[in-house]
C-alpha cells in the first residue's frame, strides 16, 4: 500500500520515501519542499541531497528536544542525484534526527526482505546499474505483495501500480 504522501518529490532531483505516521510525513514533506524552494530562490542553485537530508534530520532532532511538541513518528529515505556531480545519493533519517549515507537501503514494513535482496544483488557499479537494481528491487517487493491484495483492495492495488510506474519512469529518465 503506497500512498501519495509516503513517496514524494521534494525537488526536480530529490525524492523522499517515508515509513511511519502519515500526518507527520505530510508536515515533514511540506517543510522540506519549502526549504528546497527557498534554497533555490536564495542561492539560485538546487539543494544537494546531503543538504536537504541535514535539514530534515535537524528538524526531526529539534522536535525531540522542544517542549510542547512530540517527535516526528517516521523514518525517511532521501534519494536523488546531486546537481553538481550527477551521482546518485541515498540517506536515511530516523525519528531521533540522526542520518546516515547508504549505497542501498530500505525502510518500512518489508524493509528486511528488501535489504536481503539488496545485500545479495548490490554491486558497486555505475549509476545506470544502480537504477536498474532499484527497479528490480521495487518489482520484487511489489510482486511479493500481490497475494496480500484481496478483491476488496483492487483500488489500492491500482494506486500502488500507478505509483510504481511513476517511480520506474522517473528512474528510467535518468538512464
Amino acid at each position: 500500500q503506497v500512498g501519495a504522501e509516503e513517496i514524494a518529490s521534494l525537488d526536480t532531483h530529490v525524492a523522499l520515501a517515508c515509513a511511519g505516521l502519515k500526518a507527520d510525513a505530510r508536515v515533514l514533506i511540506n517543510r522540506a519542499r519549502v526549504e528546497c524552494q527557498s534554497h533555490r530562490l536564495t542561492v539560485e542553485d538546487p539543494v544537494t541531497v546531503e543538504y536537504i537530508t541535514r535539514y530534515i534530520a535537524g528538524l526531526q532532532q529539534k522536535y525531540t528536544q522542544s517542549g510542547g511538541v512530540r517527535p516526528f513518528g517516521l523514518s525517511t529515505l532521501i534519494v536523488g542525484f546531486d546537481p553538481y556531480t550527477d551521482k546518485p545519493a541515498l540517506y536515511q533519517t530516523d525519528p531521533s534526527g540522526t542520518f546516515s549515507a547508504w549505497k542501498a537501503n530500505a525502510t518500512g514494513r518489508n524493509s528486511n526482505s528488501m535489504r536481503e535482496f539488496l545485500e545479495k544483488n548490490y554491486k558497486d557499479t555505475s549509476g545506470k546499474e544502480t537504477i536498474k537494481l532499484t527497479i528490480r528491487a521495487l518489482l520484487e517487493v511489489f510482486v511479493l505483495q500481490l497475494p496480500l491484495f484481496s478483491l476488496m483492495q483492487q483500488n489500492k492495488l491500482q494506486i500502488a501500480m500507478d505509483r510504481l510506474c511513476q517511480i520506474v519512469n522517473c528512474l528510467i529518465h535518468h538512464l
